[in-house]
Protein backbone atom coordinates (compact mmCIF):
# COMPACT_ATOMS: atom_id res chain seq x y z
CA UNK A 1 0.00 0.00 0.00
CA UNK A 2 1.42 3.35 -1.08
CA UNK A 3 0.24 6.58 0.84
CA UNK A 4 -0.33 8.79 -2.06
CA UNK A 5 -0.52 12.35 0.06
CA UNK A 6 -2.24 13.67 2.55
CA UNK A 7 -5.83 14.36 2.07
CA UNK A 8 -6.85 15.85 5.11
CA UNK A 9 -6.80 17.14 8.68
CA UNK A 10 -10.00 16.81 10.66
CA UNK A 11 -10.14 19.42 13.15
CA UNK A 12 -12.86 18.73 15.87
CA UNK A 13 -14.65 21.87 16.44
CA UNK A 14 -17.48 22.91 18.59
CA UNK A 15 -19.00 25.98 16.15
CA UNK A 16 -18.91 25.71 12.30
CA UNK A 17 -19.39 28.68 11.54
CA UNK A 18 -17.16 30.44 14.22
CA UNK A 19 -13.90 27.99 12.83
CA UNK A 20 -14.55 29.02 9.38
CA UNK A 21 -14.85 32.75 9.96
CA UNK A 22 -11.04 32.19 12.26
CA UNK A 23 -9.84 30.51 9.35
CA UNK A 24 -11.20 33.10 6.72
CA UNK A 25 -9.95 36.00 9.29
CA UNK A 26 -6.20 34.78 9.71
CA UNK A 27 -5.36 33.05 6.83
CA UNK A 28 -8.12 34.17 4.06
CA UNK A 29 -9.36 30.92 3.39
CA UNK A 30 -12.45 29.83 1.76
CA UNK A 31 -14.98 26.86 1.73
CA UNK A 32 -14.59 24.55 -0.39
CA UNK A 33 -17.14 21.96 0.27
CA UNK A 34 -19.88 21.60 2.88
CA UNK A 35 -21.34 18.71 3.89
CA UNK A 36 -23.76 16.59 6.73
CA UNK A 37 -22.73 13.21 7.61
CA UNK A 38 -25.44 11.57 9.47
CA UNK A 39 -23.90 8.22 10.01
CA UNK A 40 -20.90 10.33 11.61
CA UNK A 41 -23.12 12.69 13.26
CA UNK A 42 -20.93 16.00 12.30
CA UNK A 43 -21.55 18.53 9.94
CA UNK A 44 -18.25 19.33 7.78
CA UNK A 45 -16.63 22.24 5.70
CA UNK A 46 -14.06 21.78 4.07
CA UNK A 47 -11.14 24.56 2.99
CA UNK A 48 -8.94 23.73 0.66
CA UNK A 49 -5.03 23.88 1.06
CA UNK A 50 -2.73 22.89 -2.28
CA UNK A 51 -3.98 19.56 -3.44
CA UNK A 52 -5.48 18.75 0.43
CA UNK A 53 -8.02 20.29 2.76
CA UNK A 54 -8.96 21.11 6.57
CA UNK A 55 -11.99 19.54 7.40
CA UNK A 56 -13.79 21.62 10.10
CA UNK A 57 -16.07 19.06 12.36
CA UNK A 58 -18.95 19.90 14.58
CA UNK A 59 -21.11 17.40 16.15
CA UNK A 60 -24.43 17.07 15.28
CA UNK A 61 -25.83 14.56 18.18
CA UNK A 62 -24.18 14.21 21.95
CA UNK A 63 -23.00 10.76 20.86
CA UNK A 64 -21.07 11.22 17.66
CA UNK A 65 -17.02 10.28 17.72
CA UNK A 66 -16.84 14.53 17.57
CA UNK A 67 -18.83 15.14 20.11
CA UNK A 68 -17.00 12.43 22.77
CA UNK A 69 -13.80 13.78 21.19
CA UNK A 70 -14.59 17.10 22.29
CA UNK A 71 -16.09 16.16 25.75
CA UNK A 72 -12.95 14.27 26.30
CA UNK A 73 -10.22 16.59 25.38
CA UNK A 74 -12.01 20.01 26.82
CA UNK A 75 -12.40 21.33 22.90
CA UNK A 76 -11.57 21.99 19.75
CA UNK A 77 -8.54 20.25 18.55
CA UNK A 78 -6.89 17.86 15.90
CA UNK A 79 -9.31 15.00 15.83
CA UNK A 80 -7.62 12.91 13.21
CA UNK A 81 -5.27 12.39 9.75
CA UNK A 82 -6.78 11.58 6.46
CA UNK A 83 -4.15 9.94 4.20
CA UNK A 84 -5.35 9.41 0.22
CA UNK A 85 -4.86 6.32 -1.09
CA UNK A 86 -5.49 4.54 -4.56
CA UNK A 87 -7.67 1.93 -3.60
CA UNK A 88 -8.91 1.94 0.16
CA UNK A 89 -10.27 -1.82 -0.03
CA UNK A 90 -7.07 -3.54 -0.76
CA UNK A 91 -5.14 -0.84 1.58
CA UNK A 92 -7.38 -2.17 4.38
CA UNK A 93 -6.98 -5.67 3.25
CA UNK A 94 -3.42 -5.42 3.58
CA UNK A 95 -3.16 -3.60 6.88
CA UNK A 96 -5.69 -6.24 8.52
CA UNK A 97 -3.60 -8.96 7.16
CA UNK A 98 -0.60 -7.48 9.02
CA UNK A 99 -2.47 -7.18 12.25
CA UNK A 100 -3.42 -3.24 12.22
CA UNK A 101 -6.16 -2.57 14.85
CA UNK A 102 -9.20 -1.19 12.43
CA UNK A 103 -12.23 1.06 13.19
CA UNK A 104 -13.75 0.21 10.08
CA UNK A 105 -14.03 -4.07 9.39
CA UNK A 106 -14.91 -2.49 5.42
CA UNK A 107 -14.69 0.70 3.73
CA UNK A 108 -17.46 3.15 3.97
CA UNK A 109 -18.85 6.51 1.79
CA UNK A 110 -17.47 9.25 3.23
CA UNK A 111 -17.37 12.84 2.61
CA UNK A 112 -17.00 14.60 -1.53
CA UNK A 113 -17.80 10.78 -2.66
CA UNK A 114 -15.12 9.17 -1.35
CA UNK A 115 -14.14 6.10 0.12
CA UNK A 116 -12.91 5.79 3.73
CA UNK A 117 -12.15 3.50 6.46
CA UNK A 118 -10.33 4.47 9.81
CA UNK A 119 -7.34 2.85 11.57
CA UNK A 120 -7.59 2.55 15.71
CA UNK A 121 -4.90 5.09 17.09
CA UNK A 122 -3.12 2.66 19.00
CA UNK A 123 -2.51 0.89 15.81
CA UNK A 124 -0.78 4.25 14.35
CA UNK A 125 1.31 6.26 16.61
CA UNK A 126 -1.88 7.31 18.79
CA UNK A 127 -2.88 9.16 16.10
CA UNK A 128 -7.18 8.04 14.21
CA UNK A 129 -5.68 7.60 10.70
CA UNK A 130 -8.49 7.87 8.22
CA UNK A 131 -8.00 6.25 4.39
CA UNK A 132 -9.08 7.96 1.56
CA UNK A 133 -10.36 7.01 -1.76
CA UNK A 134 -10.68 10.10 -3.76
CA UNK A 135 -12.76 8.89 -7.17
CA UNK A 136 -11.98 11.95 -8.28
CA UNK A 137 -7.95 11.20 -8.24
CA UNK A 138 -8.54 7.58 -10.23
CA UNK A 139 -7.10 9.12 -13.19
CA UNK A 140 -3.42 9.83 -11.61
CA UNK A 141 -2.64 6.16 -10.11
CA UNK A 142 1.10 7.08 -11.18
CA UNK A 143 1.00 9.91 -8.52
CA UNK A 144 2.37 8.22 -5.29
CA UNK A 145 4.85 8.69 -2.55
CA UNK A 146 7.38 6.45 -2.55
CA UNK A 147 9.04 5.14 0.72
CA UNK A 148 12.85 6.79 -0.04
Amino acid sequence: MLLRRIDHVGYAVENLEEAIRHHERLYGAEVAHRETMDRDGVREALIAVGDSFLQLLEPIRDDSPVAKFLERNGGPGVHHVGYGVQDVDAALRDLKGQGVRVVDEVPRHGSRGCMVAFLHPKAALGVLVELVEDPALAHSATDTIHDA
